[in-house]
């Protein structure tokens, strides 16, 4: 079916749709994240954080059969800048304005600031998804827009975005893995399957913490006080401070979130003397069938060797072993996350340029982009601190 066969409703903020139809069409789709929650997407939009003032312009799309039932929807937006969405596309903002064309306002299909991948075309089937590209290029193109962006897709919205003809894009990624059949027990377990240089080199890292101090505790959703969650967000605050630039979010954004994500947050403190010295917050997922953890937010008021590691990966992933979690995610970038055994994974996102010859340009570059990112992907896997077998 195309998009005329549905009644098309564009949403100027997430809070007009009911979090009710919403959720239940989440729920369908094969990689369903917390990300994509409407709670999630209304904390953005409530707390100030992705809204027109921030350069990031709801416009989510809603497809509607006859009978008023929802389905298929997606959070669209348009920006005025390429901050917060973590695949590049400055050199592709640059060659438009060299070339006398604007390149903002684009569209983005995304969750802002959230590199995480999952599902963003929400559908029922794949002719209602297929309809809902359909609609979301109309938009650009009324809009003006020199190009849509789908960031960080599922399989099945790739497949559809590559069908309708979108230009495919690749970046890398890096995910811990627990084992396929029967799970590690502890932590020490899953380090023996490691080569004896990582086991090694994480195992000192662990002991640079200790001896400097420091331990760790945390707390999971209503367990997680105010004091616990104002902490935080000064270590979070100062982390981008110190990078010369202000924060994405907003305190009342992790406010809203506590209130009604909790159980999906997991906080790690870092002490010395008793007194808080660093935080990381992760987010977690037990419903569908795997359990998955994502390293999100990181900070530091006191410089500890190794401490970024420990509670950035080494304490999450005991926790995630002990808790029988499949995978931890550990987001965008990173090369050594892969000495911490994390492993290279290829993330995708969709894109559609408006001009037929900059389309053509970026085709081209996207192609040879790939293939950098294959030999990418090859060398590291050369490098895989897993311990080799026979």
């Amino acid at each position: 079916m195309s998009k005329s066969n549905y009644v098309i409703r564009v949403l100027d903020t997430p809070l007009q749709i009911e979090a009710r139809l919403w959720d239940e069409l989440l729920a369908l789709q094969a990689q369903p994240t917390p990300f994509m929650q409407h709670a999630y997407l209304a904390a953005l939009h409530r707390s100030g954080s992705a809204v027109p003032a921030s350069g990031w312009t709801p416009r989510f799309l809603t497809l509607w059969d006859t009978a008023g039932c929802l389905q298929a929807a997606c959070p669209l937006y348009l920006k005025s800048h390429s901050r917060g969405e973590y695949v590049f596309d400055w050199s592709w903002a640059d060659a438009h304005h060299r070339h006398g064309r604007a390149y903002y306002p684009k569209a983005v299909v995304a969750v802002p600031f959230t590199p995480v991948p999952g599902s963003r075309l929400l559908a029922r089937d794949a002719a209602a998804r297929t309809a809902l590209i359909e609609a979301a290029l109309d938009l650009c193109r009324e809009a003006g827009c020199s190009s849509l962006h789908l960031l960080f897709g599922a399989p099945a919205d790739i497949s559809s975005s590559e069908q309708a003809g979108l230009l495919l894009r690749h970046t890398v990624q890096f995910h811990w893995q627990n084992r396929d059949t029967v799970l590690y027990r502890d932590m020490e377990d899953f380090l023996a399957a490691l080569n004896q240089e990582k086991r090694k080199k994480i195992r000192q890292e662990r002991r640079k913490v200790q001896a400097a101090g420091v331990t760790l505790r945390h707390a999971r959703g209503a367990d997680i006080s105010v004091e616990d969650w104002d902490f935080f967000y000064r270590c979070y605050e100062q982390t981008y401070l110190e990078h010369g630039n202000p924060p994405y979010l907003s305190r009342r954004f992790f406010e809203e979130v506590a209130g009604t994500q909790s159980q999906h947050w997991l906080l790690f403190i870092a002490e010395r003397q008793g007194r808080p010295v660093a935080s990381s917050l992760i987010a977690v997922s037990d419903a569908g069938k795997e359990k998955v953890a994502w390293g999100r937010y990181w900070g530091a008021l006191e410089r500890v060797d190794c401490l970024h590691f420990e509670a950035c990966y080494y304490s999450p992933l005991a926790w995630c072993i002990q808790q029988g979690y499949h995978r931890f995610e550990g987001g965008a970038q990173g090369e050594h996350k892969l000495a911490r055994a994390l492993l290279p994974v290829r993330t995708s996102s969709a894109h559609w340029l408006s001009h037929p010859e900059f389309a053509s340009a970026i085709e081209r570059f996207l192609e040879r982009e790939t293939l950098g990112i294959t030999d990418y992907v090859d060398e590291l896997e050369r490098h895989s601190p897993l311990r080799q077998e026979g």
